[in-house]
């Protein structure tokens, strides 16, 4: 596998291109991750990585979607574009998600990046605003990776993107990224009706095709219509793990996996402190889906004081890692509420309903399972996570297993009661 991997990014890669994520990304990302580790044993606080959602809009209805698509537009503008990343660069920062929305359809986002050439952004989009000339402009500027969405067949992303013709638009977009010889990567949310992208078919297609990455993330029910009934089972998510885990092994193409550490242990990158998500109104929250902020950028503080003073954002990570190493949303909704009222922290969407939200949300499982772990089989990702993607001591200080409820286990002992009342 690791022949025919280094064959390919031989043969098939833009040099240059990949020169600039091997240098921006990968160096210069260590170096980010190593400057985290040092801060932390200070006793300081900085992300070394951030998800920024650059605008709100977005031209599909995605079920589930948790962003205000069909709000009035709101974007981060450009001077506060370039403030943010200065100061995150000043602080050893270089690499960037760029999410939405569909954030491509901020007007003036290449542009924006095109001053930051030292600096590596992903972009997480639909990939149907990539024409010719934005792929040829994208390839131009060198620094960009277009993450493009598949979220199943023709039939199932109309369907789960709300769209027509959905299909043939994105795989439009993902064409233009391979003729200009983009290192593009494909993300699937994977939901009850998609599962069957997890297959080694899939990925030699993808393979063929010229794609460099993909990532399988797992589908999370939140926001005004969660769609809770598309959740995989625990089941489907051990089956996702392994998939994942043995493809790594098996397959020339990089698999991008958020939430595990080389040794199947789970974790969540908020509750490390691995990064932090900034909203298109500019408020600074723990994640994409966890909607609730009390600092934006728009604070004229320097923002390496912001991050490090904030007793919401640290007691959030204090709070997910105590009692959780999975997705707290998920797991325990009712210990954000408890996190809001502790803080007088704000909702920070436009509809304004994230609490009545979180309070009708069910506990279910997530990637934490103690009882099942799969730890990475490929020596190459085993170690490159216990250097640079593990917990950096976040639950080894604060989890307590005791705390853990196994919302699986919680719900049929609940479900017992209910029926020995009932019969009772």
């Amino acid at each position: 596998m690791y022949i025919r991997f280094a064959k390919r990014a031989l043969f098939e890669f833009d040099k240059r291109l990949l020169w600039k994520l091997a240098w921006n990304a990968g160096f210069k990302g260590v170096r980010s991750i190593q400057k985290h580790k040092r801060r932390l044993k200070r006793g300081e606080f900085f992300p070394p990585f951030l998800y920024i959602s650059v605008i709100n809009s977005c031209n599909l209805r995605c079920q589930g979607c948790w962003v205000d698509v069909a709000a009035k537009q709101s974007k981060i503008e450009a001077d506060a574009m370039h403030r943010m990343l200065n100061e995150a660069r000043a602080m050893g920062n270089s690499f960037f998600g760029i999410l939405g929305g569909e954030p491509l359809m901020h007007p003036q986002l290449l542009e924006i990046l095109a001053q930051h050439h030292d600096c590596y952004f992903q972009i997480f989009t639909n990939g149907q605003f990539i024409s010719d000339d934005v792929a040829r402009e994208m390839r131009r500027l060198g620094n960009i990776s277009p993450l493009i969405s598949v979220e199943g067949n023709e039939i199932v992303s109309d369907q789960r993107r709300g769209g027509k013709d959905v299909w043939y638009r994105t795989m439009t977009g993902l064409e233009n990224c391979l003729k200009h010889k983009l290192l593009t990567g494909v993300c699937t949310s994977l939901c009850q009706t998609n599962t069957d992208l997890l297959s080694e078919a899939w990925l030699d297609r993808l393979i063929e095709m010229g794609v460099t990455y993909a990532w399988f993330h797992i589908y999370r029910p939140s926001g005004p219509m969660a769609n809770p009934e598309l959740a995989l089972t625990p089941e489907q998510q051990r089956r996702a793990r392994q998939f994942v885990v043995d493809m790594r092994a098996k397959k020339p193409i990089i698999l991008v996996d958020a939430y595990h550490d080389g040794l199947g242990g789970a974790l969540c990158p908020a509750a490390t402190g691995f990064t932090h998500h900034i909203n298109p109104w500019g408020d600074i929250e723990p994640c994409p889906v966890i909607q609730i902020a009390k600092e934006s950028i728009h604070d004229q503080r320097p923002l390496r004081e912001v991050f490090n003073t904030s007793e919401f954002l640290r007691d959030f990570r204090e709070t997910a890692a105590t009692y959780t190493r999975g997705c707290i949303i998920l797991e325990r909704p009712d210990l954000l509420v408890e996190l809001v009222e502790r803080h007088g922290a704000r909702d920070s969407t436009a509809r304004k309903t994230v609490l009545a939200e979180l309070e009708a949300m069910q506990s279910r499982t997530s990637q934490y399972n103690p009882d099942v772990m799969i730890p990475e089989k490929s020596w190459v990702y085993r170690w490159a996570k216990r250097l640079w993607f593990n917990d950096y001591g976040a639950y080894s200080k604060h989890f307590r297993p005791e705390n853990w409820k196994d919302p699986r286990r919680a719900a049929d002992v609940e479900a017992a009661a209910d029926a020995a009342s009932t019969t009772g």
